[in-house]
């Protein structure tokens, strides 16, 4: 871990801040993550990390008082990553920030356990106003996406239900087609998720019937061409 101290432009740390606990697999996407963070007179970075793997221990390590957390991780998943943080015990508030269409990703990530969720492409000043929300104790989210909500909860359907067909899958299968999409075959998804190749090969089963696929080969298809449409070129591995 890059301490704080040794990042050119961090002043000392102070009295009182809020520590920040930064969790994105790029280092570049990290680094400016933590800049944006220590140049707020109350917060400071108190770890980081780019692994899923090891990450609950660095937490209770590290006490922070909220964590910035990117959903895709190599080794990983960040939903999944969110719900081992809470059955942990860790309370901290937990503000995502993603790159995957806030309208799918959204409300499963306040479901496992997330405070707010906010999108990559969005101005570094969000960042701030995230994080402050969520350490007051509010739930962050953008104008559009509470819309949407409320439009679910009043009883109406919202967009995503309309354009995703990906929103009937589980947050496991959903996992999966995106490890699936960025060409990793079923022993090392196994690997990976540690589960076992069979139970992959269920997964794989429901995804192509809740999709409406008729084979392996038009799951790997459609999985490709949604992680091409849900990720930019430059945050892809």
């Amino acid at each position: 871990m890059k301490s704080t101290m040794e990042i050119p432009g961090f002043s000392p740390i102070r009295e009182r801040q809020a520590g920040i606990f930064v969790i994105d697999d790029h280092p570049l996407m990290r680094e400016g993550l933590a800049k944006v963070v220590e140049l707020e007179p109350d917060m400071q970075v108190t770890g980081e990390t780019g692994q899923a793997r090891g990450a609950v221990d660095r937490l209770l390590d590290a006490k922070p008082d909220a964590v910035l957390l990117d959903l895709s991780l190599k080794d990983g998943n960040g939903l999944e990553l969110i719900k081992d943080i809470r059955a942990a015990g860790i309370s901290a508030p937990i503000l995502v920030l993603s790159m995957h269409d806030e309208s799918l990703y959204a409300e499963r990530a306040l479901k496992a356990g997330a405070n707010g969720y906010l999108m990559k492409d969005e101005a570094t000043d969000q960042v701030v106003e995230g994080l402050r929300l969520v350490l007051s104790g509010e739930v962050y989210l953008s104008p559009r996406m509470n819309r949407l909500l409320l439009k679910r909860l009043s009883g109406g359907r919202g967009s995503a239900d309309q354009d995703h067909g990906v929103t009937r899958l589980t947050d496991r299968e959903l996992e999966i087609l995106e490890l699936i999409g960025r060409g990793q075959p079923s022993g090392a998804i196994a690997q990976t998720l540690g589960i076992s190749p069979r139970t992959v090969g269920a997964h794989r089963s429901n995804i192509r019937e809740k999709l409406g696929l008729a084979s392996g080969s038009e799951v790997v298809r459609y999985a490709v061409q949604w992680v091409d449409a849900e990720m930019p070129d430059s945050f892809r591995p």
